[in-house]
């Protein structure tokens, strides 16, 4: 899998479930129709680990078969509908694109 992994935070004059909200409802019906996107996993922070990581909201990967496949879907009209729906989001972001590597695979617990 070739991912998009988006780290996001919140308007400052937004809650934390609001944003939520936001980004796995309406926001995330405008990323479904993206062509050729296999998986989508999203997180929401609940907490840290240290203080460097704080004032992040949750994290979003989308999943495509390659690299070519995530380009074809950044250059699509559905792409461009979703960054429209963005618009001018006063939040942070980090996005970057990598290619997936297991490194442990589920474990059964029985």
């Amino acid at each position: 899998m070739y991912n998009l992994i988006v780290l996001a935070s919140r308007p400052s004059d937004w809650t934390h479930q609001q944003f939520i909200n936001w980004w796995r409802g309406e926001h995330a019906e405008m990323t479904y129709p993206l062509p050729g996107l296999r998986r989508w996993l999203h997180t929401e922070v609940l907490d840290t680990v240290d203080e460097r990581s704080a004032g992040w909201d949750g994290i979003s990967i989308l999943s495509f078969d390659s690299r070519e496949d995530l380009d074809a879907a950044l250059v699509s009209e559905e792409w461009k509908r979703a960054v429209e729906h963005v618009g001018s989001m006063r939040g942070r972001r980090i996005i970057v694109m990598g290619e997936e590597q297991t490194m442990l695979a589920e474990q059964s617990t029985f």
